[in-house]
């Protein structure tokens, strides 16, 4: 008897060289080869005349062969097959095969098949070239249709899984307790496993599918969850003064009713005797550093130190003089550490830090060297946490004795799926823009109108204010796209009576940081850049973003980059110039004029390019899914998520009995990334 962690060898007809080919898809298990569900089927049970259909349609016809016609011999040794058929309406079909006898043999005059191709030729003369077929009979079937590699074909899968279903005999259709399959009437199913890979028609096989989603959205939920009552530990210091009046008292602006909404929540974490455990969601501007501030004044308050990671030195950087001139009032010891710090001041600095006479260090990875000590280490604030491992913010935390956590990102995602890829963090959201601030006017030109545009940073110039130009690459590369070196020398040309400056990830720190600093001084005019002003930089008076070759940036790229402007209190914009052709980069270009809002941007972004892309190389800790697609299964994920919630009230470490398999199968979930055995 097979069992579903089999090598996959064990099944009948499986040698070692057609196991090599299934590893290439990940499958080297039955219990894998069971979960690589058809990506779509041909479904033969759908028949229909083709009276309706438009030559360029997908069609499934029953017809009758009528003819047979003399092969036909061309150039190049090719020999060509054709039978005229005959649909249930009469309408005659010409069915062609090329260099396939086997095919052409197979069907005999005077049968009737069903075949599945797309419908070619004329209105009036209309073809099908080297259909799939089968014979017409009361037991027409679905074809599952498989991802493959070379050397395997549908049919061998399909067959193989066959002989696995016979090996491992009755298994159980799910591990999910019986209440939740009757509330969503999946108590029907017998076999799940051979009702999604031959399924008797398209409900049942969407029917298997729709439970396989959700036990496995089900699981992912119960093991995040385990995460996060596994993340509730003692805080090594709980807040006991929160007294923020003399704080905000400081600041010249009133903070939004969302920045005091998230500083709240976060202060109510840090006092409840658990660790905080914390993202902060917010689009670009919405002032996640002031709630970063806040929080940071309350730790040194209560006589704890605070660590800031940035994932750039110029972000970095940024942070630490806006937090210095936030904080430094009230007697609080800000530093910075990165690796352009030297090592005379790194040696000092790693002494006032294990001291405590630094309370609030900002750096980036070098925050996580060996040498970086803390006496009293009590809150760690990760920003753009999308580009850090989850390792190098454990890294980080692992510096205190359960230091309070909060990461903060600008990559807003709908709230479900972020309750997923952060299930084990509360969730806080900035959904408002400070007061004063403008709407960002978005344009997209072509190179043509590159003088106009051109023209118009010169007025903006003319009233006082600063321009960014943006370009994909620092040199000159095999893209046939502008290089920010070279349009840094053509723009220093256009504008001869203006300072222009050039900020590029190849300068050393020190050239970046006096670049920065000419530009926030309203010394350069205009600032040539590539990505890496992306995020953090802040200055205000200027108003105008230029991209170079827009197309060539992703969507969230060009929202970050959008965000440098529109600082202040004035009218700002962004010129996207792309001489593009290309349909779906035109569409993700438009998205980007039609809407400021992240969170759309995002969701557009997201069911362009599918969350496995979106998220890069899955540094959000995710198990890989086999069933689930956490965009398009959206709808069912707001229901694993409360089923879930209902199974943990019940039993909150999954002992009972009913909800064993449950737990093995949680287990099995996150077994690559050990989250949740012995939870």
């Amino acid at each position: 008897m097979l069992k579903l962690n089999s090598p996959i060898t064990d099944v009948n007809k499986i040698g070692q060289k057609r196991a090599a080919l299934y590893k290439k898809l990940g499958i080297e298990t039955v219990g894998d080869l069971l979960h690589h569900f058809p990506r779509s089927y041909i479904d033969f049970t759908s028949a229909a005349p083709i009276d309706n259909a438009k030559i360029g349609d997908v069609v499934t016809v029953c017809a009758r062969v009528s003819e047979k016609y003399t092969p036909l011999r061309v150039r190049g040794g090719m020999t060509i097959f054709r039978l005229l058929v005959l649909d249930e309406s009469q309408n005659a079909i010409t069915v062609t095969f090329f260099n396939n006898k086997y095919a052409f043999q197979a069907l005999k005059t005077g049968q009737a098949y069903i075949f599945h191709g797309k419908l070619s030729g004329t209105p009036f003369q209309p073809e099908l070239s080297v259909p799939l077929f089968i014979p017409k009979t009361d037991k027409a079937t679905m074809q599952p249709q498989y991802a493959l590699t070379a050397g395997l074909s549908h049919k061998m899968i399909a067959n193989n899984i066959k002989e696995a279903l016979l090996g491992v005999g009755d298994i159980p259709a799910t591990c999910l307790p019986n209440e939740i399959l009757k509330k969503e009437n999946l108590l029907q199913i017998k076999n799940a496993y051979y009702d999604i890979h031959f399924p008797k028609n398209i409900m049942e096989a969407n029917t298997a599918r729709r439970l396989f989603i959700l036990e496995e959205l089900i699981c992912l939920q119960l093991g995040m969850s385990g995460l996060k009552r596994r993340g509730k530990k003692p805080a090594s210091l709980v807040v006991s003064d929160a007294d923020l009046t003399e704080f905000l008292a400081s600041l010249p602006f009133s903070p939004t009713n969302a920045q005091t909404k998230a500083i709240e929540t976060a202060v109510s974490d840090m006092q409840s005797g658990n660790c905080m455990n914390r993202l902060l969601q917010g689009d670009v501007g919405s002032g996640k550093t002031l709630v970063a501030a806040a929080l940071f004044y309350l730790i040194c308050k209560n006589g704890g130190q605070c660590a800031f990671m940035a994932p750039t030195e110029i972000l970095a950087n940024q942070h630490y003089k806006t937090l210095s001139k936030m904080l430094t009032p009230f007697g609080i010891n800000v530093s910075l550490l990165t690796g352009s710090t030297t090592a005379a001041a790194r040696r000092s600095l790693f002494n006032d830090i294990s001291e405590g006479i630094v309370q609030v260090v900002c750096g980036t990875h070098a925050l996580i060297e060996k040498n970086v000590e803390f006496k009293n280490l009590a809150l760690v604030i990760a920003d753009e946490q999308h580009r850090f491992g989850v390792s190098q913010r454990a890294a980080l935390v692992s510096k205190g004795h359960y230091p309070h956590t909060l990461i903060m990102s600008a990559t807003p995602i709908p709230r479900s799926l972020a309750l997923t890829i952060y299930g084990d963090l509360d969730i806080s959201v900035l959904d408002e823009l400070p007061s004063g601030r403008k709407e960002v006017e978005t344009y997209l030109i072509d190179s043509k109108k590159r003088q106009r545009a051109l023209g118009f940073v010169e007025k903006a110039l003319e009233g006082g204010k600063q321009a960014y130009i943006v370009c994909p690459a620092v040199e000159e590369s095999e893209l046939e796209i502008e290089s920010a070196v070279q349009y840094h020398q053509k723009i220093s040309e256009i504008f001869k009576h203006r300072s222009v400056g050039l900020l590029h990830g190849k300068m050393k720190g020190a050239e970046k940081d006096a670049v920065m600093a000419d530009f926030l001084s309203g010394k350069t005019d205009i600032l040539v850049s590539t990505t890496v002003i992306e995020v953090g930089v802040d200055v205000p008076n200027a108003t105008i973003m230029m991209i170079e070759n827009a197309d060539r940036f992703g969507l969230s790229q060009l929202h970050q980059l959008r965000g440098r402007v529109g600082r202040g209190s004035d009218q700002s914009y962004c010129i996207l110039v792309s001489d593009s052709s290309s349909d779906s980069a035109r569409e993700r270009l438009k998205i980007m004029c039609k809407t400021s809002d992240g969170f759309e941007i995002s969701k557009f972004d997201l069911e362009q390019r599918g969350p496995g892309d979106f998220f890069g190389d899955r540094q959000h800790g995710l198990p890989p899914l086999k069933s689930a697609d956490l965009l398009s299964d959206s709808h069912l994920l707001e229901k694993a998520q409360n089923f879930a919630a209902e199974i943990l009230d019940d039993d909150p470490r999954l002992a009972k009995e009913k909800n064993l398999l449950l737990k093995q199968k949680v287990n099995s979930l996150f077994k690559k990334i050990d989250h949740t055995r012995n939870n």
